[in-house]
């Protein structure tokens, strides 16, 4: 049950959730006039944006020695840098540019990344409660009220530069609330010699149900804008409106899903979710209108809402307690990439096929669930030696 308590006591990770969200809400939003501005098809869109991956990739991996060196601070500094990273995109007037500050966008996000879901799992430990559910609502939240404010301002004709500066502004003061007196997270570096450094196939089937959960949700949310307005033929506001609606429902959905998640079992959430996801992303690929898309952003985000914060939390639940931060972080390396790879991977296949044809490789993606799930709910739980 979500009370005033739990919302204080899980502030520094909620504060960086919504950031996150918020970021990625305004740029998958603008996604269109930064297209238009980069004079690129969707095909190349995808291309330039490729590189994010790797960078997030390299930061998570350096994610346990930014920790150990800001201690305490780690997750607020990097949630301000992570902010003042996304003025960049909308800066970049030349195609060539766009991909070194989509790595800086990368790099920073990468690390929060890694760095909130890990102090969420110790949260959740500490507090003998799920709160992965909660702390993804946020995020939600925070991606429909950035795509919300930028569609908004594009209405107004603003460019991706005064776009992405806002956000970034805004972004920035929220990011203080990430600071807390006691944030250091311990168990994100290597075991002390003479102890096992091998966390099993915990955070590995855990972490590619997460890579396929955020793989279907971040390319929706970053190719329904285009989807609307290029493939229905709807307005720039009602392109905007479409990554809202699908965070909004994932939203509402997760703090559903908080409580629920205390009633019934994960796999059976694994499951269903999937299956409902699935569902969605057909709706939007058979969409004839706005609305009909609209109903199907609707039915993926109630599906997909439930998946990546459950397979984390099975993760921290199922690892050893000392390996239990290092199991979240590989989970969330392994998951995090879907994040990344989603986008320019429906890009390309869009640019190839069309976007109608991309939301059916989304809704074919989220049927491996139903096949990684049941082996994730077997793993015994590891022990350090």
């Amino acid at each position: 049950m979500m009370t005033i308590s739990t919302l204080r006591q899980t502030r520094p990770a909620l504060a960086a959730f919504f950031v996150m969200g918020i970021l990625w809400g305004s740029f998958s939003a603008d996604l269109p006039d930064i297209k238009t501005m980069l004079a690129v098809d969707e095909s190349r869109l995808g291309f330039l944006m490729f590189l994010t991956p790797l960078a997030a990739m390299l930061a998570m991996r350096a994610a346990p020695w930014m920790s150990e060196q800001l201690g305490r601070s780690v997750l607020g500094v990097t949630t301000v840098c992570m902010a003042l990273a996304f003025i960049l995109p909308g800066q970049t007037g030349v195609w060539y540019l766009f991909p070194l500050a989509m790595l800086v966008c990368g790099a920073t996000t990468g690390a929060v990344d890694v760095l909130m879901n890990a102090r969420v799992s110790a949260m959740e430990v500490a507090q003998g409660r799920p709160l992965m559910n909660l702390c993804h609502a946020a995020y939600s939240f925070g991606y429909a009220g950035g795509a919300l404010g930028t569609g908004a301002l594009r209405s107004m004709e603003a460019s991706p530069g005064v776009v992405m500066a806002v956000a970034a502004a805004v972004s920035a003061l929220l990011a203080l609330a990430a600071f807390e007196k006691d944030g250091k997270i311990d168990g994100l570096n290597a075991p002390p010699e003479g102890t096992s450094a091998n966390l099993g196939m915990i955070p590995v089937i855990g972490g590619a149900i997460v890579l396929i959960a955020f793989m279907s949700e971040n390319a929706a949310e970053s190719w329904s804008a285009l989807h609307i307005e290029k493939t229905l033929n709807g307005s720039a506001a009602l392109g905007s409106a479409g990554p809202a609606v699908l965070a909004l429902t994932m939203g509402m959905a997760r703090v559903f899903g908080h409580g629920l998640s205390a009633k019934i079992s994960a796999l059976r959430l694994l499951l269903t979710g999937a299956a409902i996801s699935a569902c969605g992303a057909l709706a939007v690929a058979l969409a004839p209108s706005a609305f009909f898309a609209y109903a199907g952003f609707i039915v993926m985000g109630i599906g997909s809402s439930v998946i990546a914060p459950t397979a984390f939390t099975l993760v921290g639940t199922m690892a050893a307690p000392e390996a239990r931060a290092r199991a979240v972080a590989r989970a969330t390396m392994l998951g995090y990439a879907g994040y990344f790879v989603g986008p320019p991977l429906v890009g390309m296949i869009a640019g190839g096929v069309g976007l109608r044809s991309a939301f059916v490789f989304t809704a074919a993606l989220l049927g491996f669930v139903w096949l990684l799930a049941p082996l994730l709910v077997r793993l015994k739980p590891t022990r350090s030696v």
